[in-house]
């Protein structure tokens, strides 16, 4: 398979800015504001706060082994685990809002980042299934 552009793909680019926002929301959140040393907290907010990061941090990587894989199992394998990733991070945002986050307006936000994500996410799916 050719080198692809990952740039040129829309939803690499969607996944980097539900990177950044998730990024911005979690610096905001965060009880330790070093966000490389929230896994070391004990606050659970911390700790949802990373295991957010984390999988927005996959999200992309995965993006990016699904387009340069030539195995047709190893590119479906990767979607599904983003359709797990977005999960999960979904129920982060609900774990902040029970977790006492009063800014539920920023948790939205990433909701509704996420679902347009998910709609060029079944595009996606559907174009490396062929």
């Amino acid at each position: 398979m050719p080198y692809k552009n990952l740039s040129t793909i829309p939803i690499y680019r969607k996944s980097l800015d539900l990177l950044q926002m998730s990024r911005e929301i979690a610096s905001y959140l965060s009880y330790n504001k070093d966000l490389l040393k929230l896994y070391q907290s004990n606050s659970h907010r911390d700790i949802m706060v990373d295991s957010l990061l984390t999988d927005s941090i996959l999200i992309p990587q995965q993006i990016a082994e699904a387009e340069r894989s030539d195995c047709q199992a190893a590119r479906m394998r990767s979607a599904t685990f983003i359709n797990v990733i977005i999960r999960n991070i979904n129920s982060y945002c609900t774990g902040l809002e029970k977790d006492g986050v009063k800014e539920k307006e920023y948790l939205n936000l990433l909701r509704s980042e996420i679902k347009s994500f998910r709609r060029l996410y079944k595009v996606w799916r559907r174009s490396i299934r062929s």
